[in-house]
């Protein structure tokens, strides 16, 4: 199963300038009605990274982009990065203080912002803050070609000594980490380590020169940015952004455009689906490729996208903010396979599954997964311990995953490290015991937290939603339930019904409220 690693270009925007250089008359971005060349489209972030230059911006330097998916959004970054700076990709349902907790400890220097955006001017929620870095904030939707206008221009000589200056070690993002156990910390990656991954990930995925990609994952995340457009500019994909997901949409992207390859969880297919068996006629034969994860895909639909939609690439894999994407399943991988684990791991990139010993466990045993490799980010920002404690003297990230590796080397997610807690000796593992509740008739979501008892060490207590229109079961119906559809050990000894949980600016559970 060995794979050799690809020879990419070596930093971001170096992608984009090589882009430029062999495909230059080919559409690189599409938005509505206008089409870019990547000619056209390195030409624009040269003006852009001009304009960062008569802005002050310089090598080191940081700069936040806060906003939804637009071509503004990649001209920005790429703008910053030609000229060294260090793109901060910002959530863009943070609220006010998330924001400016970020903007403070990454001494971000320009802010680029929507003044209009789900009717938020996001400059207002920061209003206020003591921000003593940050010396401007740019409307990127009202303001970004005057703020291009600052500069010289696409052949501005200042911007090819600036670019000469970026080398492939640079920090060209620092990416915050959901911050579901507490504070968010900043991961710092390099420009090579971008490359690299991302152009062996496409390789995995198969995403081709030609492609037509739409991207619906926010460009604040990893999946958008470095799996999203920069992988096209690596492979000369055409980049198709989305700003908010929208079935309707999407719909007529596929159409109009011949939309090839749609990354997303499961239920954006289940969309698609029920597009088909609707009475309007849909033409969705240009769809090859389907990258999904972030929650089971039963092996069924993994059939009915292949036979329905004429998916004939789909792929699940596992990745984190740490270390970019770690493995994938592979082209011509069965149904069982996609939907029963998240891959193999790409290459150069080792993985191990370990106890609390740091000893190697059993094939098929669960363990925590550590990852070394090319991937791994270079640490936290400004964060010595918090880096010493996740990578290892020898070079492994401790990822606080737990899972399986299998005889053939795929790897399976079973839960989370922090989650697990031992009751009577067992080790639970809450998400499996949420995927089991969330089949109850009349619970929508769960979540479950381990609880001391001077007894059991800890028992299971499981917060839960209910499904719209679903009588509220008691507290005894539950236990009884989940009796029947789960070891002992695992059954919840209390329960409690929620409105809904709480969540953070990445949607995830925020297990440290519930306890």
């Amino acid at each position: 199963m060995t794979e050799a690693m690809g020879n990419w270009p070596r930093t971001i925007p170096g992608a984009a300038k090589a882009a430029a250089e062999q495909w230059p008359d080919v559409p690189g971005l599409i938005v509505g009605d206008r089409t870019w060349t990547f000619a056209e489209l390195w030409a624009d972030a040269r003006s852009s990274a001009s304009a960062m230059l008569a802005s002050g911006v310089s090598h080191g330097d940081r700069i936040a982009i806060w906003a939804p998916n637009t071509r503004e959004w990649i001209l920005a970054a790429l703008g910053a990065q030609a000229v060294g700076a260090t793109i901060v990709p910002m959530n863009t349902r943070f609220k006010g203080h998330e924001a400016a907790d970020i903007l403070r400890r990454a001494s971000v220097k320009l802010l680029f912002a929507p003044a209009d955006f789900l009717n938020q001017d996001y400059a207002t929620l920061i209003a206020g803050e003591d921000l003593p870095d940050l010396a401007e904030t740019i409307h990127l939707d009202r303001d970004f070609d005057a703020f291009v206008a600052r500069g010289k221009g696409a052949d501005d000589p200042a911007v090819d000594a600036a670019f000469a200056q970026v080398g492939p070690d640079d920090i060209c993002d620092i990416i915050f980490t959901s911050g579901t156990t507490g504070r968010p910390k900043g991961a710092l990656t390099a420009h090579c380590q971008a490359t690299q991954i991302f152009g062996d990930w496409a390789v995995r995925v198969d995403l081709r020169p030609g492609d037509r990609y739409l991207i619906v994952n926010p460009f604040f995340h990893t999946f958008g940015y470095k799996a999203g457009w920069s992988a096209c500019l690596v492979r000369g994909a055409t980049i198709v952004p989305m700003a908010t997901f929208d079935v309707g949409a999407m719909v007529r992207q596929i159409e109009e455009n011949r939309i090839t390859f749609i990354p997303g969880p499961p239920t954006i297919y289940q969309s698609l689906l029920q597009e088909l068996a609707g009475d309007k006629p849909r033409d969705f034969s240009s769809l090859r490729v389907a990258v999904t994860g972030a929650a089971p895909v039963p092996p069924v639909l993994v059939e009915r996208m292949r036979a329905e939609l004429g998916m004939s690439n789909i792929v699940n894999g596992y990745g984190m903010t740490e270390c970019g994407c770690i493995a994938m399943t592979r082209q011509g991988d069965d149904a069982e396979t996609i939907a029963n684990t998240c891959g193999y791991p790409l290459p150069g990139t080792e993985v191990r599954c370990v106890d609390e010993n740091g000893q190697d466990m059993p094939t098929g045993e669960a363990g925590e997964l550590w990852v070394r490799g090319q991937g791994v980010m270079r640490g936290y920002l400004d964060d010595p311990a918090a880096t010493a404690e996740a990578i290892d003297a020898d070079g492994w990230l401790h990822t606080g995953d737990i899972g399986t590796i299998d005889a053939k080397g795929y790897l399976k997610i079973t839960d989370r490290k922090k989650d697990m807690f031992i009751c009577g000796g067992f080790n639970v593992y809450p998400a499996e015991i949420e995927a089991i509740l969330a089949k109850h008739p009349a619970i929508a979501q769960a979540a479950v937290i381990g609880i001391a008892d001077e007894r059991m060490g800890e028992l299971g207590k499981a917060f839960v939603v209910l499904r719209a229109g679903a009588e509220a079961p008691s507290e005894a119906d539950l236990i009884v339930w989940s009796r029947e559809n789960m070891a002992n050990y695992k059954v919840p000894r209390t329960f409690a019904i929620l409105p809904e949980l709480p969540r953070n600016a990445a949607g995830k559970v925020l297990k440290t409220d519930l306890r």
